[in-house]
């Protein structure tokens, strides 16, 4: 990052672009690089940061218009961790209620591999329909995961802190919970707490080049987790073993390029597209995937969650999904970057059929988003959007989102 630029107004920003020293070419400034650039009539020196040591924090929250339900406003609060070696990877997202944590170790050609997450939200959740909470459906139920095993990784091009390909296989045990609160309706059923034992076969690429913000810039990343789970104590809502056993698959494909007919640096194509089913029709408000309306994705990890661009940290749950999301990004100044994004979704989603009854059903619709990424004083960096959602998010009802999020380096 750098410091003093910023108490420029956008308005300097849009008459006075940069120019870039040496043959006279301009090239956006890359994550992790030294720099300079002349920014109105001052040289600008962009510090190198060495992005294989980071911790960040990140505050922020979507205002709702109209309301889901009750809730008019997502806060946003998590810390980011990230330690990279000659013979370790570590990653951790930490949200407190909800966190991933990642530590891979050298074995003299393998990796040994620990993971754990846990998504244990202290608040009830409950079924949206046109809209509106069905207070019927509250339920408490949340998972705790760990896993092991071996992986193999290796570096690819353009070759920097997090351009690897990986492959993993894990065994996985954890715990379900679930229980009623006041408003949950006698006739829902409830399922039993249970323990969790499974495999995950994961395959990574990431060959994306990012700029200053850390936001994809060229190259694309792609990868699937292919996951068998035993949920031990498991009895169907009809009764029996009902959904003890599934498969689930979700895959990805995310990539950013130069604008056809373009040459100029600053203008970018940004594509992804995410997809996942779980097998046999076994799928249910438990084992369903989590939809997240997010900004373009951009960190290693984070780009395998669902991608959907709507309303930012609102979930969707699905047995099986597809979402395509295109735009174009242009550099304002090398440190401020505009962009308009359109998304199509497919969800076979979960739906309130009645107080005391939860179901699935296809949806499609669409979204769009134009978002300005800027860097900020204090090693920091600001997101600002709004968002616009066809009706998918809120079960029925189409609304907007206004979303704002700082990003500080520590």
């Amino acid at each position: 990052m750098f410091r003093g630029v910023l108490p420029f107004c956008i308005l300097c920003v849009l008459a006075s672009p940069c120019r870039a020293d040496g043959d006279g070419e301009y090239h956006t400034p890359l994550a992790g690089e030294p720099g300079r650039v002349t920014f109105m009539g001052r040289e600008v020196e962009i510090p190198a940061v060495d992005r294989a040591r980071m911790n960040s924090i990140t505050l922020g929250a979507s205002l709702l218009e109209p309301p889901q339900g009750q809730t008019s406003a997502l806060p946003v609060a998590a810390f980011f961790h990230r330690r990279v070696t000659e013979r370790s990877h570590a990653r951790a997202m930490i949200a407190l209620f909800v966190n991933e944590i990642e530590y891979d170790r050298d074995a003299g050609g393998l990796d040994v591999v620990a993971q754990f997450e846990n998504e244990t939200l202290p608040v009830a959740e409950r079924e949206i329909n046109h809209g509106e909470e069905v207070r019927g459906t509250s339920l408490y139920f949340g998972t705790l995961i760990g896993a092991a095993g071996i992986g193999y990784r290796t570096p690819v091009s353009p070759f920097q802190v997090d351009n690897d390909f990986r492959v993993q296989l894990l065994a996985r045990a954890g715990y379900f919970y679930a229980h009623r609160e006041g408003d949950t309706s006698p006739g829902l059923w409830v399922p039993p707490d249970t323990a969790l034992l499974g495999a995950r076969l994961r395959c990574r690429f990431d060959g994306l080049r990012r700029n200053l913000l850390e936001l994809p810039h060229k190259g694309v990343a792609a990868g699937f987790d292919l996951d068998f789970t035993h949920r031990d104590r498991w009895r169907g809502e009809e009764g029996g073993s009902g959904n003890r056993n599934y498969a689930q698959f979700r895959g990805h494909l995310v990539g950013a390029y130069g604008v056809p007919g373009i040459s100029s640096d600053r203008d970018r194509f940004l594509f992804a597209l995410y997809g996942g089913i779980t097998g046999a029709g076994k799928g249910d408000s438990f084992n369903a995937f989590r939809i997240n309306g997010t900004p373009f994705p951009s960190e290693q990890y984070d780009l395998a969650w669902p991608h959907y661009s709507g309303v930012v940290f609102d979930q969707v749950l699905a047995r099986g999904y597809a979402t395509a999301t295109a735009g174009y990004r242009r550099e304002l100044t090398f440190f401020l970057y505009l962009s308009a994004l359109g998304s199509y979704i497919w969800a076979d989603r979960s739906r309130a059929e009645a107080v005391d009854r939860v179901t699935f059903r296809d949806r499609q619709g669409g979204a769009a988003t134009v978002a300005l990424d800027s860097a900020f004083l204090w090693n920091s960096s600001l997101y600002l959007a709004w968002s616009y959602e066809s009706g998918v998010m809120r079960e029925g009802r189409s609304g907007s989102g206004f979303t704002l999020m700082w990003n500080k380096l520590l």
